[in-house]
């Protein structure tokens, strides 16, 4: 393994690197760079080259500067070839037939990188499967409303990255037809909504959605937004006029057209749950021709399994800062300054017991973003086959089982130098990393996880991390967020 591997793309060849056993090919790009006269454009096949290009290093991200302390480590990388795929494999250049995962990363459609060392796929490659990370455009870039320019491009660029597998893949190892998609967070959501596309379904054939956020934007919605985004830039809202603007100027106009009218301490909270977040996949009635939930349940994307979970208190955390001003709020009053009343409410709280009105507020976040729509997409696949889980096992950290908390061990890099101890303290339990992890690679492997289906027996649910005397499997696992669903 001395002489470094060469792979045959459609587009030209391309040399890795080895790592032990497995080899990676970073910053392959499967679109062109989305600037000049292709910015705001659909994705470009890219321009064929003859001479064997080093893929070598992360490519370009469409995450810029500095992302400050995150939960997940992603770095950005500098460039404008923003559109690559990273493939780790441990076959490359042979017939292997072996199964592929396909990694979207997550970051609220605004931020993330493929580049983070936690989404390395040397410990899925060690376990027989070729793993692939690609990136997409993010934020207004990849998700504004643009009139004269292409609308949900975001989405677009994972069409293309999918596609782009299907092309290639073999000649890494991998068998095109036997491809999962998975991601987290808004990886989570888009691997949800490709699962609910009738024109994407000859690009994968099982998901797993990690506390996936879920986001239909309106047109109505996407419009008022990039409204007010062309007025801060002092430009036509159109092509031609958001073009004009410097990258870099757009992003910090994005974000001031983000915040919340005032600086009250569930202001922030209470335009989160009732307008979602700002930019996404957009029903722009081409792309997304209707709602995700409503395509599942037309029973869009039924014929292929898919597992979803959630961690317990993915939004707690963000609360926790809250606890000195809401400490003299009664729990029923903060939930009806959040919308919830009456009769649900009573049951909300009869249900939710955990203590502190910091941290109510912080569950009914968490259960209204993430955990009540996991069962609303379980519901709405019928008898789909479709295995559901919660990751309960809290952050000696952070004192709850957090958002991301879940990715480390989904990737079995708890030996990961970075980040990891932060999130996970400095000896995170090694049978919960084997545990999730080995179901993730049966799952990729076989698609079976070795728990019994929700959509076989409704209410099944794994337990990730509920300790040596507690059930791993239980009957009604997410019973506490029914009062939140039912109609």
């Amino acid at each position: 393994m001395s002489e470094a591997p060469v792979v045959h793309t459609a587009s030209g060849p391309v040399r890795g690197v080895w790592r032990d056993s497995s080899a990676a090919f970073l910053g392959i790009p499967f679109a062109q760079a989305p600037v000049g006269a292709l910015r705001f454009c659909a994705p470009v096949p890219p321009e064929p080259w003859t001479e064997v290009r080093d893929a070598v290093e992360y490519g370009a991200t469409a995450q810029r500067g500095d992302p400050g302390q995150t939960l997940i480590p992603e770095p950005s990388v500098p460039g404008e070839a923003t559109l690559n795929v990273n493939v780790f494999t441990p076959a490359p250049g042979q017939d292997a037939a072996l199964p592929v995962l396909v990694w979207i990363h997550g970051g609220g459609y605004i931020a993330g990188s493929p580049a983070s060392p936690w989404y390395d796929g040397q410990k899925f490659n060690r376990d027989g499967v070729v793993t692939v990370t690609l990136s997409y455009r993010l934020g207004f870039d990849g998700f504004g409303l643009i009139d004269g320019a292409m609308s949900n491009r975001g989405v677009r660029d994972w069409l293309a990255g999918l596609e782009w597998v299907q092309q290639n893949i073999a000649a890494f190892g991998g068998d095109p037809s036997r491809v999962t998609i998975a991601g987290q967070s808004a990886g989570g959501g888009a691997v949800l909504t490709l699962l609910g596309m009738p024109q994407a379904q000859h690009l994968f054939h099982a998901v797993w959605a990690l506390s996936p956020a879920l986001v239909n934007v309106s047109v109505e919605r996407a419009g008022t937004l990039s409204a007010k985004l062309a007025r801060l830039a002092g430009v036509p809202a159109t092509r031609d006029g958001l073009a004009s603007v410097d990258e870099m100027r757009l992003l910090e106009l994005r974000e001031q057209a983000e915040k919340p009218a005032s600086g009250k301490p569930l202001d922030g909270i209470v335009e989160l749950l009732t307008d979602g977040l700002s930019w996404g996949p957009m029903l722009d009635g081409e792309v997304l021709e209707r709602p995700t939930l409503e395509a599942l349940t037309a029973g869009i994307g039924a014929d292929k399994p898919l597992v979803i979970g959630t961690t317990d208190d993915e939004f707690t955390m963000a609360t926790d800062s809250m606890r000195a001003k809401l400490r003299f709020v009664p729990a029923a009053l903060a939930l009806g300054g959040l919308g919830l009343r009456g009769a649900r409410r009573s049951a909300y709280l009869a249900a939710n017991r955990v203590r502190g009105t910091a941290a109510v507020v912080g569950r009914f976040v968490t259960d209204t973003i993430f955990r009540a729509p996991t069962v609303r997409v379980v519901q709405a696949r019928g008898d789909a086959a479709t295995w559901v889980y919660r990751f309960v096992w809290a952050s000696p950290t952070v004192g709850w089982a957090c958002h991301c908390l879940d990715v480390p061990f989904w990737w079995d890099w708890l030996d990961s130098l970075v980040g990891v101890a932060s999130l996970a303290g400095a000896n995170p339990p090694r049978a919960l990393a084997d545990a999730l992890h080995g179901a993730a690679v049966s799952f990729v492997r076989s698609g079976e996880v070795g728990w019994t289906p929700w959509s076989a027996h409704p209410g099944t649910t794994r337990l990730f991390g509920a300790g040596p005397s507690a059930r791993d499997v239980v009957p009604d696992g997410y019973a506490a967020v029914e009062p939140l669903v039912a109609p």
